[in-house]
């Protein structure tokens, strides 16, 4: 990345902690605390399914980095402060209000954070998953640290458990950019899960089966992590061959039946090219989401020599990964426009990314501050970005395939984490199988 350089290292100061580090939000310079956590626990859950070395090869360490550099950030957020778990850095208005390189950064950073008294058992569940996920990707790298990451999550996972709350209630900067319209059951059961996951602590699963977290679901993104949950936990089952876990097997295949494209019982949307369809804004955080999901069943499945019906269609683990290399496919250029929206993959892609950094000069082209306002002659520029955000993943297409390369157009042309962290598995899966040529 030698069009970035240091930005954002006061973070945290106005609440005398350091929370420099993370991730900023998709195209703007903020942090918020509960999307970089999805991001997080996804990348984790990743390297853990799909971090062979048939399949990240020689990319595995430089993931193992990216996870660090988030649960570093996460850890720090949830340990400086007793009682106190910090969910984000930056005035959302304010960043918005201007387009500048996070190396000019001059708008307010105030500090944001949920307690006792200003609950957020979303965002807390959340972040003692990505914490919990974490360590058990960095276990073989760094014992003391996975062990600091294990006992914060579960002084996370407590607070979750014990201050019930929505943080959107508690946060003002929550919403409209990442309110938590799900509620927070679904990241109780997430965080449990994963906690059950790294500690094998009886009292995890307890709480699980207390929860009566039974919600319906057809969709898997940083706000709704049941069918996530489900999954991870139906592993218990596929694999282990523990027959206590079945209910989480049921609902997991329920999920899928409502995903897939021949299921009787699928309650999802196709563009005319094939591609699921959700949400007009960044739909394509719900195709990679969902796909990982679909491909970690798959696998699953395929180690037990599993089937199940939906309806009266049966359904194997290569009809799953048959239609999962689709979405992945579409996504990297077979769809009807023949446009990758993965940034400088094939030869045609977007070159307006709706992205600071990226379509702004670069500190080493242009040295002198660019102010607040002074960046939106490039923001309403016709012209390529002139940085490349190589690997980035924006939020594609319309419902029926159409796409038009505009930077203002931050609903299709935003990239995001939470975009790209699970389908990293995903892809590591097909490079594993299919090469990386």
């Amino acid at each position: 990345m030698t069009w970035r350089s240091d930005s954002g290292l006061s973070d945290g100061s106005t609440a005398n902690v350091d929370l420099t580090g993370g991730y900023y939000d998709a195209g703007d310079n903020v942090k918020f605390g509960f999307p970089m956590a999805f991001t997080t626990t996804m990348l984790a859950w990743s390297i853990l399914e799909f971090g062979g070395k048939n399949q990240m090869s020689g990319q595995l360490s430089e993931a193992r980095a990216a996870l660090k550099w988030a649960s570093d950030y996460l850890l720090k957020a949830a340990t400086q402060t007793h009682g106190k778990l910090y969910v984000g850095v930056g005035d959302p208005n304010s960043d918005h209000s201007c387009w500048e390189r996070p190396e000019d950064m001059d708008t307010p950073r105030p500090v944001f954070s949920v307690s006792s008294t200003n609950p957020g058992s979303d965002v807390a569940g959340e972040t003692a998953a990505a914490l919990a996920a974490s360590a058990l990707v960095l276990q073989s790298q760094n014992r003391t640290y996975t062990r600091q990451l294990l006992v914060a999550a579960k002084d996370v996972m407590d607070f979750a458990m014990q201050y019930r709350g929505k943080y959107s209630d508690s946060v003002w900067t929550a919403c409209p950019s990442y309110c938590s319209y799900s509620g927070y059951m679904d990241e109780l059961l997430w965080g449990a899960a994963w906690l059950h996951k790294a500690t094998k602590n009886a009292t995890y699963l307890n709480f699980i089966n207390s929860l009566g977290a039974n919600d319906i679901t057809d969709i898997f993104s940083w706000d709704n992590k049941f069918a996530g949950a489900r999954v991870l936990l139906a592993r218990k089952t596929l694999v282990d061959k523990d027959n206590s876990f079945d209910p989480f097997r049921f609902q997991a295949e329920d999920f899928l039946c409502r995903i897939l494209p021949n299921s009787p019982s699928k309650t999802t949307q196709y563009t005319p090219g094939g591609l699921i369809f959700k949400l007009s804004s960044a739909n394509l955080q719900y195709v990679t989401s969902i796909t990982f999901l679909l491909n970690t069943y798959a696998k699953y499945m395929a180690s037990s020599g599993h089937t199940f019906s939906c309806q009266n269609v049966l359904i194997k683990s290569s009809t799953i990964r048959a239609f999962a290399k689709k979405q992945i496919d579409y996504i990297l250029g077979q769809n009807p426009l023949g446009i990758s929206y993965m940034v400088g993959f094939g030869t045609s892609y977007p070159k307006m990314v709706h992205h600071r950094g990226s379509s702004l000069p670069s500190i080493a082209s242009h040295p002198t501050h660019i102010g607040c306002n002074d960046g939106f002659q490039y923001f309403f520029s016709g012209n390529p970005n002139p940085n490349l955000l190589t690997g980035a993943v924006i939020g594609g297409p319309d419902q029926n395939d159409a796409f038009s390369d505009s930077r203002t157009d931050y609903n299709h042309l935003e990239p995001a984490t939470y975009i790209n962290a699970p389908l990293v598995g995903s892809l590591a899966y097909l490079a594993g199988r299919y090469g990386s040529g």
